[in-house]
């Protein structure tokens, strides 16, 4: 470094004039604190003043997009709208929910799963969609065979979110998962396996919430606002259950401006 940048820029590590060894070679482990400082020194004047980061440009060919958006959830449709009491009643009940959950979490982590159990790993999307959902729904098949009415096959309908399963899951699991089936709702319809699933993993979240979760429990709110608007048939157990959704993300997780205005 020249002595007129050094001026400006004055030592971290100053080190004065002292008895080194004649025999000190800075390539052994340092012995005595100044040997110590003085191979920092040594180390550090062999690196340049500027250094260049060397960048694939192929690897920037792909832009990365980020979809963000910060306007609220849709409005009910005239008369589905939650009434305030109710809407009261669900975090109360959610957050019994959770506390059990929580107070019993060793005890179901401790049960022996049914042989024809197999979950996925936490990276596998598939799986866990195949997993929650089931064959018939992730692959939209509209019925079920003559044949196989005769049992329940969970391979086809789904597992359900059994509190064997849902104990043995860590916090990045359930956020995974969460992720792959919000991803999932985004371009599906809302299906009860889904709103099982939904409901168990929102009960799992611990807070404060991640950014992560922060963003996921949010899409997944407004995302159900929407679905609920184009609901033609006005289904009644199916709007119940999409307002729940968005009352629990909204109320129970302080996403406030997410709430639906009280009818």
């Amino acid at each position: 470094m020249e002595p007129g940048v050094e001026e400006l820029m004055p030592r971290l590590l100053p080190v004065g004039d002292c008895d080194l060894a004649e025999d000190f070679d800075p390539t052994v482990p340092p012995r005595t604190p100044q040997e110590y400082l003085k191979r920092v020194q040594i180390e550090a004047a062999r690196y340049p003043d500027v250094v260049v980061a060397q960048i694939d440009p192929r690897k920037l060919k792909k832009k990365p997009t980020v979809n963000i958006s910060i306007s609220g959830c849709q409005p009910a449709p005239e008369g589905y709208s939650p009434t305030l009491k109710w809407q009261q009643q669900q975090v109360a009940n959610f957050s019994a929910v959770r506390q059990s959950l929580n107070k019993h979490r060793n005890h179901w982590r401790s049960q022996h799963l049914d042989s024809n159990v197999t979950m996925p790993k936490s990276e596998d999307e598939e799986g866990w969609k195949k997993f929650c959902l089931g064959e018939r729904v992730y692959s939209e098949i509209d019925a079920l065979s003559d044949n196989e009415n005769l049992g329940i096959d969970y391979l086809k309908v789904g597992f359900p979110p059994l509190l064997s399963i849902v104990s043995r899951m860590s916090q990045a699991t359930v956020t995974s998962v969460l992720e792959y089936l919000i991803s999932w709702f985004g371009e599906k319809k809302f299906t009860p396996e889904l709103g099982r699933w939904l409901y168990a993993l929102l009960a799992c979240l611990e807070k404060p919430l991640l950014p992560e979760a922060h963003s996921l429990i949010r899409q997944l709110a407004r995302r159900c606002s929407e679905v609920r608007a184009l609901e033609e048939s006005k289904n009644e157990e199916q709007i119940s259950a999409l307002n729940l959704i968005i009352c629990l993300v909204s109320r129970y997780f302080d996403q406030r401006d997410l709430a639906d205005e009280p009818s």
